[in-house]
């Protein structure tokens, strides 16, 4: 059933559809960005697509291995058809290494609301025409985007000062506080507790017997 949605998309918008798959089963269509809430509108107004339920909206960093480096990636359902779709777009950073940019969805699906603010608190993406971008998860204070490739991994960010007299420390160990990926390790040695190991820990930073 899906399948119809994508051939409705490519009659639609022809070159504006820039690639479509079906693999694994999840249909998917990528759409340029300057499309990317007109195809929203279509698919929940379109007789045939009824995308009436909004599911979820997110994004992906592809830092290094394509160009432009950001995607948003949509998916919703129809209530009507019982048929589902992911639309993603493509987004670049501005010329002069503005956040990338694309339409918000909320006039679209009201649910969108608080998953472009996540994607702009996370990744730093701008939602044109969003009626409250601010950060979601991080405080406002907050500086950078935690999800972004780049962000450094051991960075800190107290949301206040550091009392005067006190040896500036870490909120956790080396390895902790952040996904396995991102953990760095010059030896396999982890800091704990505010002293070094000995060497002999586990993955977790617990001292083995």
């Amino acid at each position: 059933m899906s399948k119809v949605v994508l051939k409705r998309l490519e009659k639609r918008f022809g070159e504006a559809i820039l690639s479509t798959h079906d693999q694994f089963g999840d249909e998917t269509a990528v759409v340029t960005p300057e499309v990317w809430h007109e195809v929203a509108l279509f698919l929940r107004d379109d007789s045939r697509c009824q995308m009436d339920h909004f599911i979820d909206l997110t994004a992906v960093d592809y830092l290094g291995r394509r160009t432009p480096r950001f995607e948003v990636v949509l998916h919703m359902r129809s209530m009507q058809k019982l048929h589902r779709i992911r639309v993603k777009t493509p987004v670049a950073m501005g010329p002069d290494g503005e956040n990338p940019k694309v339409d918000s969805l909320v006039d679209v699906w009201k649910g969108a609301n608080w998953f472009e603010r996540e994607a702009w608190d996370m990744f730093g993406i701008e939602f044109k025409g969003h009626p409250d971008l601010r950060r979601l998860l991080m405080y406002e204070e907050f500086e950078g985007h935690p999800l972004r490739k780049d962000y450094d991994a051991n960075k800190t960010q107290p949301l206040v000062e550091y009392r005067e007299g006190y040896e500036k420390q870490a909120p956790f160990g080396l390895p902790e506080g952040m996904p396995f990926g991102r953990q760095v390790h010059d030896r396999w040695k982890v800091h704990v507790a505010g002293r070094q190991t000995d060497g002999k820990t586990n993955i977790l930073g617990f001292e083995e017997d």
